[in-house]
């Protein structure tokens, strides 16, 4: 069964990069191709992709006008990248679509979850705003309806798919710098891969696993130092559905090089950083305490 939520997440993806990168139709049309095939192979739902994405760039001027009217003092060059398409997409679906198929409300929530999980801190709060006044304008329509709710798997009962990932430094000309990777949606963040996912990887470690995935996205020999921490999260499957991933994270250092990015519809740049200027950068809140372990376990191995 095709999973709409994800299929929002990859529409948003390729919106991004449009907005960004100021992309004509031709590489329109790949992008979306290769996000959906990056994103959610298998989803089925390339169709419903196709018509939401051609639909907001068609309409853009009109939503733009919406988003003017409903968050006036904030001129649109002014909000994030993100949270701009994000009330694109949800304002389309609000506006355009047809209702018996994506209810106001399922518009407006979808949205705030797009804004929670690749915005920032206010990120969410701020969409609900502007669609909750819009919302107004028009009536409230299906305020009284009372839709029909999954049955809920229990947190416990999920599968989890295993992960490994790194803060990965290097020394050169007597500083210490960190290996960073960028996404599309703005933030820097740690390269990170999945763990036994194909059969000739089903009996590596989570070390084992770690050190490959490193080398595949960015071209680096590390060596494991320590681990640094866990975090687990939900995501969507296409084929299995809700899934958690669990991350495992290590401290690990490698020759200061050439970093050579896997080309992905997610990353976008890869970098060295001094470790002095890492903490400046846009991080996704979870990221921080770990990144901040690890600097404080370089300084303390560099004062032995």
């Amino acid at each position: 069964m095709a999973n709409r939520h994800l299929s929002r997440s990859v529409v948003l993806q390729t919106l991004f990069e449009w907005d960004f990168r100021d992309s004509n139709k031709e590489a329109l049309g790949e992008a979306l191709e290769r996000n959906a095939g990056e994103f959610a192979s298998g989803a089925g739902d390339l169709p419903f992709m196709e018509e939401l994405f051609q639909g907001v760039i068609d309409r853009r001027a009109d939503l733009d006008l919406v988003i003017e009217k409903a968050a006036p003092e904030w001129p649109l060059d002014r909000i994030a990248l993100v949270d701009r398409n994000v009330l694109r997409l949800g304002l389309y679906e609000l506006l355009f679509a047809d209702r018996e198929k994506v209810p106001a409300k399922v518009a407006i929530n979808e949205a705030i979850e797009l804004a929670k999980n690749f915005g920032g801190e206010n990120s969410g709060r701020f969409v609900n705003g502007v669609l909750g006044a819009v919302y107004k304008e028009l009536g409230e329509p299906g305020k009284d309806e009372v839709s029909k709710k999954k049955k809920d798997v229990p947190y416990a009962e999920l599968p989890v798919q295993h992960l490994g990932g790194a803060i990965v430094f290097g020394r050169h000309q007597g500083d210490v710098y960190l290996a960073l990777v960028h996404d599309i949606f703005g933030h820097w963040t740690l390269s990170k891969g999945k763990i036994g996912d194909k059969p000739e990887f089903a009996n590596e470690t989570v070390e084992e696993g770690t050190i490959r995935e490193i080398k595949e996205e960015m071209g680096l020999d590390i060596k494991l130092i320590e681990k640094v921490g866990e975090n687990e999260y939900v995501a969507s499957d296409p084929k299995t559905g809700k899934k958690r991933k669990h991350v495992t994270y290590f401290l690990a250092e490698a020759p200061y090089g050439e970093i050579s990015l896997k080309q992905t519809g997610g990353l976008d740049d890869a970098r060295w950083f001094r470790m002095q200027d890492a903490l400046e950068l846009n991080f996704y809140d979870d990221m921080l305490p770990l990144i901040t372990k690890a600097l404080q376990a370089i300084q303390d191995k560099s004062k032995k």
